[in-house]
């Protein structure tokens, strides 16, 4: 099932040999990290997409549609869940998604970012706020910690106009959020 969702480089059709094991190993993790719920759902499916969308995003700067976009559908399942279990609305995780999305979509305005960046972040964002206000909080900081120190070990090493991906920082910030105890 992971190798089926995962995009393909190898003449033979199979992901890299390293995408599988990282596939289930963020899983794995997650579940020992978040328990069972609605949310699980959506951690194992954005687990099982991140190894591809790491090496794509490293590879030819894209976060494919067809990797990013399934997980709404996954999310709208999880959240009604959520809503139903919990009696109420998930406002913070709803919340959370527009606000990360919005962020990024107007960084993408300004040419700071792609619109892969932008509909994986809304993604992330409504994923960590089903797990709390904390995570919602933290994924985003890490994200930008991060793909900042990048950004300026790149900078200070070769020319202005250099691009760097931003999705392994995204993915690196949200699995950090999901992962640490906070």
């Amino acid at each position: 099932m992971v190798a089926s969702v995962l995009p393909t480089t190898h003449s033979r059709g199979q992901a890299p040999a390293w995408e599988v094991p990282a596939a289930v190993g963020l899983g794995v993790a997650a579940v020992l990290a978040a328990g069972m719920g609605p949310v699980t759902v959506t951690l194992l499916y954005l687990a099982a997409v991140t190894p591809a969308l790491v090496r794509s995003d490293l590879t030819v700067r894209r976060l494919p549609n067809r990797l990013v976009l399934p997980a709404y559908a996954v999310l709208i399942v999880a959240l009604v869940a959520q809503g139903v279990l919990a009696g109420q609305f998930p406002v913070v995780a709803v919340l959370s998604g527009l606000g990360y999305f919005g962020l990024l979509f107007a960084l993408s305005l300004a040419g700071g970012m792609g619109m892969g960046d932008v509909k994986l972040a809304g993604a992330l964002g409504i994923s960590a706020g089903m797990l709390g206000v904390e995570a919602a909080v933290v994924s985003p900081l890490l994200a930008f910690l991060a793909g900042g120190v990048a950004a300026t070990i790149t900078l200070a090493r070769s020319a202005r106009g250099t691009h760097i991906p931003f999705g392994p920082f995204i993915l690196a910030g949200f699995w950090a959020a999901v992962l640490l105890p906070l």
